[in-house]
Parts: C-alpha cells; structure tokens; sequence
C-alpha cells in the first residue's frame, strides 16, 4: 500500500491499509490511522498525528512549520482527526508551543490552496471554500461554511451554523447560526436554509434566532439592553442560549463594542 516511490521515515508509524502514493513525503514522528490516502507530491510533515479515512491530495503539506516568530523550533504537533477530505496545495501548520497544537476536527472538507495558520481549532464538519485564509488561533465551530477567498485574521471566533460568503475578510468575531456578508463585513440574515436541511433546527428555533438578531443588529441599542430584550422577549431554548453565551464571550473581549461581526 506503499509506494517504492514514496519517502516514508523509517520512524512514522503508519496503519497498515494506509495508501502512500508515488512521490508523496512521509517524515518523522508521524502517526497515520488506517484508511487514508496521501496523493502524490503530498507532504506530511513531523509533529502530525492523523486519524481514520483521510485523503490528502496533490501538494498539501500537513504539519508544516508554524509561520510565528514566537515558535523557537521546539516539538509541536497538527491533528487530523477522522474522515476529512484535504485537497490540493492545503498548508496547515502546526501549533507554536508543545502543548496545544492545531487542531482539525471529523468530517471537514478543505478545499485547494487554503491554509490554516497555527494552533487553530476547527471543529467537526466543517467547509473551507477554495483559497480560504486563516491565520494562527482562530476557533471555528461545528457546521460551519467559509467560501472561497473568505480571510480571518488572529484571534478570530468564529460560531456554529455559520455561512461567511465570499472574500469577506473577518476580524472581529461571529455569532452562531448566522449569514455574513460584504467588506466591511456585516451581518445578512439568518442560516435558514442549511439549519432547516440539517433538520436538527425547527421553524420555531430560525423564528427565534431572526428576532435575537434583531435586537443584536437591527436596533440602535447597546449590546448590554439587547441581552436583556432577547431574554425577555424569547423562550429559554438551547438556541437562545447558544446565542447568549457567545455574545456575553464576546463582549468581555471587546468591552462594551455593539457589533460582532
């Protein structure tokens, strides 16, 4: 299941019904579970632990040293978990510190020539479009979509059942189960479509989730009385809740600023 081709180091450790193919780059201290592939030209580089089912396709370089001047060369690690698809030219770097690490959850599809910077969390199912950019310890949460050429910038939270559409650049952070849009980014609607496919979400929850958001950006209210308006006005529901927590986060980070997005 190995090519003669390949570069593999004598120390990785490798499942047995792993797929190396011709030209791809196995280094040391690496860890792959059984069912990946790793197409040619494909780089996995020291420090990665990868789980179950993976591909890695054509130039992806997995691992590679953190771009960050506080990384002095010491072990760092990547984790792959299970069942992603990482296409071509994909860069994903490790973390700057030993403990930690960068951090890529089950079930995410990473379209070419994204990178994702150090010590990032991604969680589980997540869609990278084609050129997306994040750079080091950014948060993106379950079900969540970026499109193609979509930048975030460090220290970026980015919530659950969000969709950020096209080469929006984000600093700031976003608030679950919402639409962003346009440079400036701002908020566009509510993720409607994909919460109702999902069938996870009822009318009653994309109804609750419209109103909070309306208190949060369609008022000229602070981000303090629009808490209290969504408390009075919306049932305590696990919707609701995600919405607080994340906003109270937030504000504790940006002391008193209204907007998120």
């Amino acid at each position: 299941m190995i090519s003669k081709l390949a570069y593999v180091d004598p120390s990785a450790k490798i499942a047995d019904n792993v797929i190396v193919q011709p030209f791809a780059y196995i280094d040391k201290d690496v860890e792959i579970d059984s069912g990946c592939e790793i197409y040619p030209y494909a780089s996995i580089m020291h420090g990665t632990r990868m789980g179950k089912n993976n591909k890695v396709y054509q130039g992806a370089v997995i691992g590679a040293d953190p771009q960050d001047f506080r990384w002095k060369g010491q072990p760092t690690y990547c984790y792959i978990g299970d069942n992603n698809v990482i296409r071509e030219q994909v860069i994903i770097n490790r973390g700057i510190r030993t403990e930690g690490g960068t951090r890529i959850g089950d079930n995410c599809f990473i379209m070419a020539e994204t990178h994702i910077g150090h010590d990032t969390q991604i969680m589980g199912r997540v869609v990278l479009g084609n050129g997306v950019k994040i750079a080091g310890n950014v948060f993106i949460d379950t079900c969540t979509i970026l499109s193609s050429n979509v930048v975030l910038h460090e220290n970026t939270r980015v919530s659950k059942w969000v969709f950020v559409k096209g080469g929006c650049r984000i600093s700031s952070n976003v608030p679950p189960f919402v639409i962003m849009a346009h440079n400036p980014v701002n908020y566009y609607g509510v993720n409607s479509v994909l919460m109702q496919k999902d069938g996870k979400y009822s009318e009653k929850d994309i109804e609750d989730v419209a109103k909070a958001y309306r208190h949060i950006y369609q008022t000229d209210t602070s981000t303090y009385n629009a808490l209290r308006r969504i408390q009075a006005d919306i049932d305590d529901t696990p919707v609701r809740r995600d919405i607080i927590e994340f906003v109270k986060l937030v504000n504790e980070k940006l002391a008193g600023k209204k907007h998120l997005g």
